[in-house]
């Protein structure tokens, strides 16, 4: 079953489709008639999971594992992170949609096994801001196992690349004053990781991509805390039938597990411990 939620201003009318089968996440972004969503135009890497989250606007990676597939440490059974971590594909339990006199929203509490054989609960906020425009996300992630585990998460905010065209350009605080082309990179596929917090002002980076001529010449506008997500990944894939762009606010840089615990950027979370990441985004 998925929750619709719905707003509408003098400027903007957009819905969004929650996927109560994977923790919530976006399944539809639809502004004034258009889906930004890629649809079926995605890659694969044969994991069902992934491949029914990718088609959708948004999904989220982690809270134990962010990218490809990599080793679980310390295991002597030959077992692996799996594809963009353990959350995706996993069913929300509570939800609650906001009441009449609220603005539009809905929370939701997901339980989720770890790879590494501990568990975590992902408590989620959507929200559409007192003016109609933006729409925002506060995730709390509690460590409710017995052993202390590294939390990494990844938002993958995924645009059809047809409606792109060629003016449309990304930019951002992160950029400082330069502009890079949407096709980025050489070739059918291309992706970057660059620090976020150059530019960030009071904690939130800002980035946007457009304009859009489907969306009457606006952007796509994406704000994240960069306390907990202090990297901004893009990629781009126009490989046979695919053709999608990503937006990845991220936790970690673009590095091996290995790499980046040896270096001190894996810190443990202790059981009951928490930890917040926030964003958000609008049509402009």
């Amino acid at each position: 079953m998925s929750i619709r939620i719905s707003a509408a201003d003098w400027e903007n009318d957009f819905q969004i489709l929650l996927d109560r089968q994977s923790a919530l996440d976006i399944g539809a972004f639809v502004v004034d008639g258009v889906d930004l969503s890629p649809g079926t135009a995605i890659p694969s890497d044969g994991d069902r999971r992934i491949d029914h989250a990718l088609q959708g606007f948004f999904f989220t990676c982690g809270p134990d594992h962010i990218r490809h597939p990599e080793p679980v440490e310390g295991s002597d059974e030959g077992r692996t992170f799996p594809l963009h971590g353990s959350l995706c594909g996993t069913p929300v339990g509570e939800t609650r949609l906001s009441q009449p006199d609220e603005p539009p929203g809905c929370t939701a509490l997901t339980e989720v096994l770890l790879a590494s054989g501990g568990k975590a609960s992902v408590s989620r906020q959507w929200a559409v801001s007192h003016d109609k425009r933006e729409v925002t996300l506060s995730d709390r992630v509690t460590n409710t196992g017995d052993s202390p585990f590294a939390p990494m998460l990844m938002y993958h905010m995924n645009i059809g690349g047809w409606l792109a065209g060629a003016e449309t350009q990304i930019s951002g605080t992160m950029f400082g004053d330069e502009k890079r082309h949407w096709r980025f990179g050489d070739g059918e596929r291309a992706v970057f990781c660059l620090p976020a917090t150059p530019g960030a002002e009071d904690g939130w980076a800002q980035m946007e991509i457009g304009p859009f001529e489907a969306l009457a010449g606006r952007s796509l506008v994406v704000r994240f805390a960069t306390d907990t997500l202090p990297f901004l990944q893009m990629w781009r894939c126009e490989s046979g039938a695919a053709n999608v762009i990503g937006i990845e606010p991220v936790s970690h840089r673009l590095a091996k597990r290995t790499e980046l615990a040896v270096s001190g950027e894996m810190p443990m979370l202790a059981p009951g411990e928490t930890v917040e990441y926030a964003l958000a985004f609008q049509i402009r």
